[in-house]
């Protein structure tokens, strides 16, 4: 009786041993934050631990999640140390009721797999931050670089602006002002943990700054950012005339080519020679045409409007929807625009252009 048991005592023990040296590959969390906020960016750390030299990658897999968007699934592993490699991996919450994924990880050896492990999900406490804060951005960023600004006059009463701004760890595509009708995100990149965005919005012609705010991830605390409004003294547009219609040199060719028909007509009238009513015949052509009304039409939906007719201009905005135009200008492929119903006035492509 006493053999048997030493013999089951040595084969447990044997297998037990064998066991543990089949297993290559351990998983655990170097860094999961303990509160995410609404929108927040927010990292999550996954370190493998690697016992076998014989293997050639690591794959990743992820199930069991709820109201969460895993930015980047793809991530890869890094090497650190001989044995330990790390990911990255980017979260997004919009609300409370939401749970991070399991995280499988796989080891293989070309096609074959060599062994597999599982890291389940922890609980992280969630916060919705800013509410009835009117300069709030929606934006949780370790931190924000206001980089340039520029303001130009866009009509008679509103002024638009763009900013350039850089951020860590944040969440840009999310950022939003208050109390704006018109605005936009115009570009945004990342690369690195860090975000650029270049946005634009329009402001009455006479307000002289604008303030966001953003929460600060590292103080934990709401942070200011302040826009000077410094109206340039250039039109949006060509950058001299917002609208040629409203030039006095447009009002004077104008009316000049009427004077000169009506001269022309009545010195024909008098002399009653027949190359003065050739004149009669030019000057009057000329006169219909710098006065006939601008041809009208549509800006299709979801086109952009430029401030100038370049293909690497700056953008103004996306039209959401139809909108009624007067066709002002011609050149380079795009269009000069003057709104119909709210008075924008800037480029857009030809294949923008539609009639009603």
């Amino acid at each position: 009786m006493r053999k048997t048991f030493l013999l089951i005592t040595l084969l447990f023990t044997f297998f037990s041993i064998e066991l543990f040296a089949a297993k290559n590959l351990y998983l655990s969390y170097k860094k999961i934050p303990s509160n995410v906020y609404k929108n927040q960016k927010f990292e999550v750390v996954v370190k493998a631990l690697v016992t076998t030299n014989n293997f050639t990658n690591l794959t990743s897999s992820f199930s069991e999640s709820s109201n969460i968007t895993l930015l980047n699934p793809n991530s890869s592993w890094k090497k650190i140390s001989n044995d330990t490699y790390e990911n990255s991996y980017y979260f997004k919450v919009k609300s409370g009721n939401f749970r991070l994924p399991d995280i499988e990880v796989k080891l293989w050896s070309g096609d074959s797999l060599i062994d597999i492990s599982q890291l389940s999900s922890t609980p992280i406490r969630y916060s919705d931050i800013g509410n009835g804060d009117d300069r709030f951005s929606n934006i949780i960023a370790d931190n924000i670089l206001l980089k340039a600004y520029k303001t130009k006059q866009y009509n008679n009463k509103e002024a638009l602006t763009i900013i350039d701004i850089d951020a860590q760890n944040s969440n840009l595509e999310d950022f939003k002002l208050k109390n704006i009708e018109e605005q936009g995100i115009s570009n945004i990149k990342e690369w690195e943990g860090t975000q650029n965005l270049v946005y634009y919005f329009v402001t009455p012609i006479y307000q002289k700054n604008l303030i966001f705010t953003y929460y600060n991830s590292m103080t934990k605390s709401f942070k200011d950012v302040k826009i000077p409004l410094i109206l340039q003294n250039e039109l949006v547009s060509t950058q001299t005339d917002l609208n040629p219609n409203d030039s006095t040199f447009e009002k004077y060719k104008k009316v000049a080519a009427i004077i000169v028909f009506i001269l022309f007509l009545l010195l024909f009238i008098w002399k009653r020679k027949k190359w003065l009513l050739l004149l009669v015949v030019i000057t009057f052509v000329v006169a219909v045409l710098y006065n006939l009304p601008n041809q009208k039409g549509i800006v299709k939906q979801d086109s952009f409007v430029y401030i100038l007719p370049t293909k690497n201009s700056t953008i103004f905005f996306k039209v959401d929807k139809e909108e009624k135009v007067e066709i002002l200008q011609r050149k380079n492929g795009f269009i000069k625009i003057l709104g119909v119903d709210n008075g924008f006035i800037g480029w857009i492509k030809e294949e923008s252009f539609g009639t009603n």
